[in-house]
């Protein structure tokens, strides 16, 4: 069962989201809220697996919500469900730390499954959110890989962030690497932590911006 939190200051939209979830059989709401703020607070003590957040909220936006909720505990898991496109508002979420980006516009199975895939840890960005992403991440490089940042990692560490730059998922990374899916979601977690990232959306940002490459 996957509890699930929803933050939206529209009544009508955040009733809507409520009540579609409701039917799906292993998510759980647990909670809602009608801005930043509230979401917080009330995310300290209903620790849900996912919360669901707007961007543009009264008394405290998105972005501020999920930059508190992560310093209040980094392995919350946060998707942002919004209308807003803009590279600001993208780039700040990712930023702060969301696992996932997903616009109002998507289909209802789209937003499960966006649960699903941060519920496990795994990004999910809708596809004008990832080329968006792509387009920024692909700009010419103006420096060389950081030395200093990336000889905190092993060898094979470092395979497996050249991997989640390119998108691949742990399945794929572990049919590339000839060792279990298991082990590489042991690789991601050391990855992330010894980079000081909080998800795989981050660190497949910091692998394209470095210019990591898979070996030939």
């Amino acid at each position: 069962m996957i509890n699930v939190m929803v933050v939206d200051d529209h009544p009508v939209v955040r009733k809507g989201i409520v009540s579609m979830l409701s039917i799906e059989t292993d998510i759980n709401v647990v909670g809602e809220c009608a801005n930043g703020k509230e979401a917080v607070e009330k995310s300290k003590h209903l620790s849900p697996d996912v919360i669901v957040m707007d961007l543009v909220m009264p008394e405290m936006d998105g972005v501020e919500a999920i930059q508190k909720i992560k310093e209040n505990n980094p392995s919350e898991k946060i998707l942002v469900l919004t209308s807003f496109t803009s590279d600001e508002k993208v780039f700040a979420a990712i930023e702060a730390g969301a696992s996932g980006y997903l616009l109002k516009d998507s289909d209802p199975d789209e937003l499960v499954r966006a649960i699903h895939q941060v519920f496990r840890g795994e990004s999910s960005l809708h596809p004008q959110i990832a080329r968006k992403l792509l387009n920024q991440i692909s700009k010419p490089k103006s420096k060389k890989p950081s030395i200093n940042e990336l000889n905190v990692l092993t060898e094979r560490e470092i395979e497996v962030l050249t991997y989640l730059g390119k998108g691949l998922t742990n399945q794929d990374i572990a049919e590339n690497l000839f060792v279990s899916k298991a082990t590489v979601h042991t690789h991601v977690s050391n990855i992330l932590a010894k980079l000081n990232l909080t998800n795989r959306t981050q660190a497949a940002l910091f692998a394209q911006r470095e210019g990591l490459e898979p070996k030939q």
